[in-house]
């Protein structure tokens, strides 16, 4: 089966345009166009109304902060109609399930923000939808996590596969410092559920997805925006730019290269320029012996180039007579003992 998570350069790249467009479907679509260029494999929007994603009695003011950032039903089925017909990936977090059913065509796989990652009903929703998950994870502990990811294997056993189920590490504030990415907790989500893993970012720069790239991510997502300079809203602090993007993507080419692979043996261009022998050492007399003479440990030295006999073989030469003359630092056949 193919794996949802497998980028064009190597990690999965995802433009979380969310929020960014402040409401503003002109700007939302100019952000989609860049993000496209961006050569991200999917844009990411978020998907909700105010009123289905915080209560206007407990919290009025976050209220009315997210009914300024909805976009229409139609806007939504635009944008995602537009990034389609680009050749790329469309995807979003959904805070409704209602909006599940009439953007499910456009959807590959479906993100579980950090904040939902306790909303079993609407998670339960995404679940019969039978495509890829990719799961935030901040503000959780290790056994929210674990028990979420439970929960929803259970629901549908298509997600105990890795190439269906993917969970993030993240911290949930914008923007965080360095010290708050904990990248190491991607290692021990991979060590507990064997699931891909990967890392969302909240810092101001690229270098934590770069750092996570190194360690092993397999998905990146990360906020997108065009410029940070003069804006308000929180999420374009911690957004990269489509040359920040591009940018991002060359340097995981270099850490993809830098990198290899798993099989530890001599390079093509350690063989093709005869560093086996050159750079190793081989075993050889110290002194000049004559033929019949009997070769003693304290008659040896040991340098390069690796010729003759092999160092690590010095101790099979130890006792036995030499055939011919040898003179210091002359090369050793086997043929020249007996």
């Amino acid at each position: 089966m193919k794996n949802a998570f497998t980028g064009k350069h190597g990690p999965l790249l995802i433009a979380e345009i969310g929020g960014n467009h402040e409401g503003d479907f002109e700007y939302a679509k100019r952000l989609c166009q860049l993000a496209i260029e961006s050569e991200a494999d999917y844009i990411k929007f978020q998907i909700y109304t105010g009123n289905t994603l915080v209560s206007p009695v407990e919290s009025p003011d976050r209220n009315k902060h997210f009914k300024k950032f909805e976009l229409t039903k139609e806007q939504h089925i635009e944008l995602a109609e537009m990034v389609i017909k680009a050749g790329r990936h469309y995807t979003a977090s959904i805070w409704d399930d209602k909006i599940i059913e009439w953007m499910d065509p456009y959807m590959e796989l479906y993100k579980i923000g950090s904040g939902d990652l306790t909303a079993y009903a609407i998670i339960k929703s995404i679940v019969k939808k039978k495509k890829p998950i990719i799961l935030s994870t901040g503000l959780a502990t290790e056994k929210e996590i674990l028990e979420t990811v439970a929960y929803i294997q259970g629901l549908d056993e298509m997600y105990r596969k890795p190439e269906n189920f993917a969970v993030l590490q993240c911290t949930a504030m914008y923007p965080i410092d360095y010290g708050d990415a904990n990248l190491n907790v991607m290692l021990r989500l991979k060590e507990k559920t064997g699931l891909t893993v990967g890392y969302s970012d909240h810092t101001t720069d690229s270098k934590a997805l770069l750092y996570a790239t190194a360690m092993g991510a397999e998905v990146l997502e990360f906020h997108f925006t065009d410029s940070r300079e003069g804006k308000i809203f929180r999420d374009h602090k911690v957004s990269l730019t489509k040359e920040d993007t591009l940018n991002l993507i060359e340097e995981i080419k270099i850490i993809k290269k830098l990198k290899g692979d798993f099989e530890k043996k001599p390079t093509k261009i350690e063989l093709d320029n005869d560093h086996v022998k050159s750079f190793r050492r081989a075993t050889y007399l110290n002194k000049d012996l004559a033929a019949g003479q009997t070769i003693g440990e304290e008659d040896l030295v040991f340098l390069r180039p690796n010729v003759g006999i092999d160092a690590r073989h010095y101790q099979n030469i130890i006792g036995k007579k030499l055939t011919k003359p040898i003179k210091a630092y002359e090369k050793i056949d086997a043929e020249s003992l007996i």
